[in-house]
């Protein structure tokens, strides 16, 4: 049994997932939730953001883990926030677009779980 936290085991599997993207979108970091909010790309192998063209990305994402948009919003900046899941919901990715500019991938991560919404129809949950 390995002494690793389960972070540090959801990470590497999360950069080894990235990695097999290429260097246009490989991850040394994972950025966290609020990183998404920020807009704020995690960083390549070679320190630049983990950016490129929305088609290619969505492409990449689409071949490679069977990605697809299923959630989106718009941030205060401008920015469009998007979560992709495979339709299993074995993986997911938060991608962030600038207007007028690239996307960044912010978060991956295993495990999707999409949640009943609770509370009377047209009222917010507590």
């Amino acid at each position: 049994m390995s002494n690793e936290a389960p972070l540090q085991i959801k990470t590497r599997f999360a950069l080894t997932r990235i990695k097999a993207m290429g260097a246009a979108v490989s991850l040394v970091a994972i950025a966290a939730i609020p990183a998404a909010a920020a807009a704020t790309p995690a960083a390549t192998e070679s320190g630049s953001p983990s950016c490129a063209p929305r088609p290619e990305l969505l492409k990449q994402l689409s071949s490679r883990f069977k990605e697809a948009p299923v959630a989106l919003g718009l941030a205060k900046n401008g920015s469009v926030i998007e979560v992709l899941t495979s339709e299993d919901g074995e993986t997911w990715t938060i991608m962030v677009s600038q207007p007028n500019g690239p996307s960044c991938l912010v978060a991956v991560g295993e495990g999707w779980e999409e949640l009943k919404r609770v509370g009377a129809k047209g009222e917010r949950g507590a």
